[in-house]
């Protein structure tokens, strides 16, 4: 059961409609309150709970059902008086939330769990009030504590389990710094706050800073990350005349941007506006225990009825035993276990999925896992690591070792912050020192190690000193989507080392799995069209959409959900934060960004897409759980409310509340049990 689907009156504060507001800023401030209020609900239930917990113990103590079937009389003067005072608490303070949902729920003419709970203890209440003024029949006050007590629980459970208001677009708010270095007509600098920015300013950006805005570069070189937001694992170089992203990472050198995009205009703004309206436009699933209660509030109302007046119009009892009887059935037709059924299975398959590397955070989402057909996956640091690994080292004379190649080159790569040129260092160890270090423009780098020249160039150098290589051999590894650097040892091409983004162990076996499941497997990229086939290839992808904009990849999404398909999104950047939120099921890889973690219904701590396998499986288990623990709860009314409305009376078998409770209890145990054995069949 979603809370989102709750029917009582905090419903419509849950589900903020965030399409009317225009500006990030008031957006940011919506979805902390959003979540703040979520947190005040939980809390509020647990608080509840306890005191109605507290309250309950002497009320089953100084209810005569109780002490009966104990064989204990604790009466004393008055004890009843007492008895309503504390029950007239819990009914008002514990079942305030069913009473008011009830409210709610009939004038949206939509009467489901709240309708039910708060049906059976007002029946309760009034019932046993009556009965304290003197109506012949039994005092059921603590029926009605059990009952708020039980339902509270479950209630605080499942809220605590599913607790996930999307904090996704303050995430994005906090990829743009707070300050930006603004250049004053002087040319000094002056710190100011970017909301302070405007269109033609101008702002130096020092390495390892974020972009505070969208902009054009009018001074200086560098090399800008951009993988977080456009899902382009290499950085990409930048100089005069060339456009920068806000929220983006200048790595090297400092450059100076005049800004052109601001506000709403700029590409963060219109990715947050697109992750947005996916959210708001996600459809929710009516649950399958508010779906019970509807049909068990529809048998409570007409199978009270029809005892009450069967029993007044065609017996010879009195109006006592009618009434009795006619609570008796409205009672019992609220099964305690109901309240419990899907939030233990609830908590339990929370608590297994933590155990298995992945949180829950949309119970619908999750739950409509059971029926996907494909699986979209990013590429970059989804189906592949993320970072630029040695693949290949090309020895071309053998004049040297491969590893004293590799020393070669990382040596003159020390002073670099290139993501190849940490690929290398990594690869090679504990570089050699070295001396007369320059930089190539564009082409490389180049110094002096252990008296020999040494020189770390692009294909471009390569081809602008027409040096011969072995074609063949490098074009064959660059058309797997790897970069290719050479390596000149006193200006003698000696080699090349091959980087590529490294494809995860275990994304193949993820890949066959899912084919296992006859899902379709489709791969989701920024990069160009060769590496991504490449990869595709390597792993057996089904389908593969290639050189794919940010903007473009929700649509992509909506492209494959209009041929029927039910979709799930796994990828980890902002630029996925969109498509995440446009899928039936976004699953977002935990070590990607905050950003893509908060958007997405799932997600994968341990960055294994193995576990995307998983997900669908526990959610086919989890949803089958629900809906036997559904039987268990509501299956014993067909035994119970018809001995409860006295059918069999003639025959001398009628059911008491007390032995209502007795088979209300075994449900709840029932129940519980069977919630529990999801985790024994899924370890």
């Amino acid at each position: 059961m979603n809370n989102q689907d709750h029917h009582h009156p905090s419903r419509d504060d849950h589900e903020h409609d965030h399409s009317g507001h225009e500006q990030r800023e008031h957006d940011d401030h919506s979805g902390h309150d959003h979540h703040e209020h979520h947190k005040q609900m939980v809390e509020d239930f647990k608080f509840r709970f306890w005191w109605v917990l507290a309250l309950t113990i002497p009320i089953l103590a100084l209810s005569p059902m109780i002490q009966e079937f104990l064989g204990v009389d604790w009466r004393f003067a008055g004890d009843t008086w007492i008895l309503a005072a504390l029950s007239t608490v819990v009914f008002f303070f514990g079942g305030w939330p069913f009473l008011t949902g009830l409210v709610d729920e009939l004038k949206k003419k939509q009467p489901g769990m709240m309708t039910l709970i708060g049906l059976a203890i007002s029946v309760a209440y009034i019932y046993s009030l009556f009965v304290v003024f003197g109506l012949e029949g039994h005092l059921l006050f603590w029926e009605l504590s059990t009952l708020v007590g039980i339902m509270l629980l479950g209630h605080w459970i499942e809220m605590r389990s599913v607790m996930s208001a999307s904090a996704a677009l303050e995430k994005l708010a906090e990829l743009l710094p707070g300050n930006a270095h603004r250049v004053k007509e002087d040319g000094s600098t002056e710190d100011v706050p970017v909301e302070e920015l405007q269109v033609g300013d101008h702002i130096l950006i020092k390495p390892g800073e974020k972009i505070p805005a969208d902009g054009i570069v009018v001074e200086g070189k560098t090399n800008v990350n951009e993988a977080m937001l456009t899902g382009e694992s290499l950085p990409v170089e930048k100089g005069t005349d060339d456009e920068v992203i806000g929220g983006s990472i200048n790595e090297e050198g400092s450059i100076t941007v005049k800004i052109h995009k601001t506000g709403d205009e700029s590409f963060l703004s219109q990715v947050i506006d697109l992750v947005r309206q996916a959210q708001d436009s996600k459809s929710r699933t009516q649950d399958l225990a508010n779906r019970a209660a509807f049909w068990l509030t529809i048998v409570a109302i007409s199978g009270g009825l029809i005892t009450f007046f069967a029993w007044s119009l065609f017996t010879g009892q009195d109006l006592s035993f009618a009434i009795n009887r006619t609570v008796t059935v409205m009672v019992i037709a609220c099964p305690h276990a109901l309240g419990l059924a899907i939030p233990l299975v609830v908590a339990v398959s929370t608590s297994l999925a933590a155990t298995n590397g992945f949180l829950i955070r949309n119970r619908t989402a999750f739950e409509e896992a059971r029926n996907l057909d494909a699986v979209i996956f990013d590429k970059t640091g989804t189906l592949t690591e993320g970072t630029f690994t040695v693949t290949d080292i090309l020895n071309f004379n053998e004049t040297i070792s491969d590893d004293e190649l590799l020393k070669y080159a990382a040596a003159v790569e020390v002073n670099s912050e290139h993501p190849i040129a940490r690929g290398i260092l990594e690869k090679a160890g504990d570089p050699w020192k070295v001396e007369e270090f320059n930089s190539i423009t564009g082409k490389g780098v180049e110094g002096k190690v252990n008296g020999i020249s040494v020189k770390v160039v692009s294909p471009g150098y390569i081809r602008d000193e027409k040096m011969e290589y072995p074609q063949q051999q490098v074009e064959e590894i660059s058309s797997q989507g790897k970069t290719v650097v050479f390596v000149i040892l006193d200006d003698k091409l000696e080699g090349a080392i091959a980087l590529g983004d490294k494809i995860r162990p275990e994304s193949r076996q993820a890949i066959d799995r899912l084919h296992e499941m006859e899902i379709e497997c489709i791969m989701l990229t920024g990069d160009n069209r060769q590496t991504a086939e490449y990869v595709a290839n390597e792993l057996g992808i089904d389908q593969v959409f290639a050189e794919v904009l940010p903007d473009e990849k929700a649509d992509k999404v909506k492209e494959v959900q209009s041929q029927g398909k039910k979709v799930a999104m796994t990828g980890d950047g902002v630029n996925d934060a969109p498509a995440l939120a446009s899928a039936d099921v976004g699953i977002a890889i935990g070590a990607g960004s905050d950003v893509a973690v908060e958007t997405g219904d799932i997600v994968l701590v341990r960055n294994n897409p193995m576990d995307v396998g998983h997900v669908i499986q526990l959610s086919k288990a989890t949803y089958s759980k629900m809906v036997q623990n559904l039987w268990w709860a509501t299956g014993y009314n067909v035994f119970a409310i018809p001995l409860a409305a006295g059918v069999l009376f003639a025959w001398g078998i009628i059911l008491s509340p007390a032995m209502g409770a007795v088979l209300m209890s075994l449900s709840t145990v029932i129940v519980a049990i069977n919630a529990k054995f999801l985790k024994m069949e899924n370890k």
